[in-house]
């Protein structure tokens, strides 16, 4: 059976690069390399895999990273480190909710 991975790299900036491989290691290793000048990670290197998920549909990985290269900082950290509950939080709608930040404070202090 073949298997197909989604994966978040971090990079030496401490920005994240996500991809799509069915090779993981070898990939990780292209990546260090820096066999692409035009690779986003060409000039950020070395990188560290942070987190992969593995599928068999390469449809479901590729649908996986497109998901997870929408998401902001915040959410793909909260992935990475397994905090459910604030990947939960970062994951409100704001048209429901209202941004965090545009609500007004409860503090009473004028």
């Amino acid at each position: 059976m073949k298997f197909y991975f989604t994966y978040i790299l971090q990079c030496s900036d401490n920005s994240y690069y996500t991809g799509m491989t069915n090779d993981l290691e070898r990939r990780l290793e292209q990546h260090n390399e820096g066999k692409k000048r035009d690779c986003y990670t060409f000039n950020r290197r070395p990188v560290e895999l942070k987190w992969y998920i593995q599928c068999t549909n390469p449809t479901e990985a590729i649908k996986i990273e497109k998901q997870i290269k929408g998401w902001s900082r915040r959410k793909k950290t909260s992935l990475i480190q397994e905090n459910w509950q604030d990947l939960i939080k970062f994951s409100k709608n704001y048209t429901e909710y209202g941004h965090p930040d545009s609500r007004e404070s409860s503090t009473g202090s004028d």
